[in-house]
């Protein structure tokens, strides 16, 4: 079954022990291999500098191939963090 971005927004993120870690509020994606990279906790369309953007990315998001399932919430890694 695939999967429709639209309904990742909102969605709580957990890691596999229950731990809340935050609501999905932004995907990034790879337009030319038609995949999902990232998984942001913040906005990213009212961010003004390279700086923070970096910071958001590195404090508040979470690469994709540490989500481990998708149903009615997202399921990450313990290690999540880790790049």
């Amino acid at each position: 079954m695939a999967l429709n971005i639209a309904d990742l927004y909102g969605m709580d993120i957990f890691t596999s022990s229950g731990k809340f870690v935050g609501k999905v509020q932004d995907v990034i994606l790879d337009l030319e291999k038609g995949e999902i990279i990232r998984i942001s906790m913040e906005p990213l369309n009212n961010i003004s500098s390279r700086e923070e953007a970096r910071k958001t990315l590195k404090e508040k998001s979470i690469l994709y191939k540490n989500v481990k399932s998708v149903g009615d919430v997202v399921i990450v890694n313990d290690n999540y963090m880790e790049r």
